[in-house]
Order: C-alpha cells, then structure tokens, then sequence
C-alpha cells in the first residue's frame, strides 16, 4: 500500500498513550511494508541494552532511550503555519494540477472522433488496393 505521509511531513499524533496524544512532531522515518512512522519526541521506550563487542568496538551497557514506530492510522498530517489537521492536503494540490490539466485531456478526446473518419478512408483504400492487382494481372496476360 502506498503511504501518504512522508519523511519530513510534520504530523499530530491522534490516538495512543496519553502522554503522546495531541503531540505535534515530525516523521523521521517511514516504514511502508508495516504501515508505520516513526515520530520524533513521540512513544519514547527504553531499552536495556548489553555490553556488546564486534567488530573490536565495544558498545556499552546502559539504559537506551529511542523513538518506537506507531501506526500510520494514528497521526495526521499537519499544516505547518496553522498547526491544524489537513486532510488530504496532498489530495488537494493533485486536484489543482489535475484541473489544468482538464482542458489538455479534452483535446485528445475530440481527436479520437476526428480519427473515425480517417479509419474509414484506409477501408477504401483496401478496396482499391484489391482492383489494382487485378488490372496489373490484366496486363501481364496481354504481355505473355
């Protein structure tokens, strides 16, 4: 499924912990095959995590705070002046270019009927295509 939020959108959090609802903040990533977003300063976890070495570096022990992916059903996107919910913001810019676009999508339609005309001529040209050859055959039996 497509994702219509982005990287760098700035969304609202709608539904999840209370300490995270109505919270504004913006995608860092996205995660389409599982239908998440990650949002910065939103469903903070932490995560106890152990001395590991690999590689010759060594990772220390420690509590690790992070951001946890949400679903992408529970945030919106915001507008950014205004702070408020836009609903199909993308939606709308597609409709713009889409209505100028409307005029160009008229003409081929009308071009489609002026083919029709043209089809029929090539069926003529068929016709007479056929009598050709046998006039051709006509004065090939005069030669022999």
């Amino acid at each position: 499924m497509k994702m219509k939020i982005r990287k760098g959108d700035r969304v609202r959090v709608m539904r999840g912990a209370e300490e995270d609802k109505d919270k504004v903040g913006e995608v860092i990533r996205v995660l389409p095959k599982e239908n998440r977003v990650v949002v910065q300063g939103v469903n903070i976890v932490k995560k106890h995590q152990k001395q590991t070495q690999s590689g010759g570096k060594t990772i220390p022990a420690g509590i690790r705070e992070f951001e946890a992916p949400i679903h992408a059903s529970n945030v919106a996107v915001v507008d950014r002046e205004a702070e408020k919910e836009v609903k199909d913001a993308r939606k709308v810019s597609k409709a713009k270019t889409e209505s100028a676009k409307k005029p160009a999508a008229r003409k081929p339609a009308e071009k489609k009927a002026e083919s029709k005309p043209a089809a029929r001529k090539p069926v003529a040209k068929a016709a007479e295509s056929k009598a050709k050859p046998a006039e051709s055959e006509k004065k090939a039996a005069k030669g022999n």
